[in-house]
């Protein structure tokens, strides 16, 4: 097996986001990167965070819970994966922000689960786009109606929203799913509601982030270019 350069890994794809920002106007700052660090053993994620990054994405409470409790350096820690409604108490006050927020059950447990620590959470809320069986998410249909319901939650912020697109090999196929997010994300900031700031948009992956930075990401997720195959 051939090892993997973290580090390197790391600085390359920090190159090609701040590219990316700069052909479109942005500000490289302006962009995060989550290093997607699941089925990837802890010494890893040490390595990223030697070579500067603090921010990570788990995708399974239970790895996601290990992986906090067993990193010793100071790291920023986002659940990405779906979420069971049964599992959320795992997280309660381990995790900066969730970014699978699909469904109002799940909003107000989160909710129930941060009160009790008496912190509010960041969340966003995850739009299938694409209408995939296979991927949570809800509808663009039904975007507007669950963020109104989520907004009354005293303990949630909703910070922006999330996609996962159809996969395809070709950036572009991609891209018009990214720009929808940003339409809808324009479309919920209209509504000027409490607790709500289309601040971020996660999306973007380790093969089509550049497209994703264009259409207005501020969150990619990125797993396997910085990691290898898992």
């Amino acid at each position: 097996m051939i090892a993997v350069d973290i580090a390197a890994n790391i600085a390359l794809i920090r190159q090609q986001i701040a590219s990316a920002c700069i052909n479109c106007g942005r500000r490289p700052e302006d962009v995060r990167l989550v290093a997607v660090s699941k089925k990837k053993p802890a010494t890893d994620i040490e390595a990223a965070i030697a070579a500067g990054q603090t921010l990570f994405g788990e995708s399974y409470v239970q790895e996601c819970v290990a992986k906090i409790d067993t990193v010793e350096s100071a790291a920023e820690w986002h659940f990405i994966g779906g979420l069971q409604s049964n599992k959320v108490k795992y997280l309660a006050g381990k995790v900066a922000m969730i970014h699978s927020v699909d469904r109002l059950s799940l909003a107000k447990e989160i909710d129930r689960q941060w009160r009790k620590l008496n912190s509010g959470v960041d969340i966003l809320i995850q739009v299938n786009l694409g209408e995939e069986e296979t991927k949570s998410g809800t509808t663009a249909d039904e975007l507007l109606a669950l963020v109104s319901k989520v907004a009354r939650l005293e303990y949630l912020r909703i910070r922006g929203l999330m996609t996962l697109p159809p996969w395809h090999e070709d950036p572009e196929a991609v891209r018009p799913y990214f720009r929808q997010l940003k339409e809808l994300a324009e479309q919920v900031q209209a509504l000027g509601l409490p607790n709500v700031n289309m601040a971020e948009l996660s999306m973007g992956m380790s093969h089509d982030f550049a497209a994703a930075i264009e259409e207005g990401a501020t969150m990619v997720r990125i797993g396997t270019a910085i990691f290898g195959a898992r």
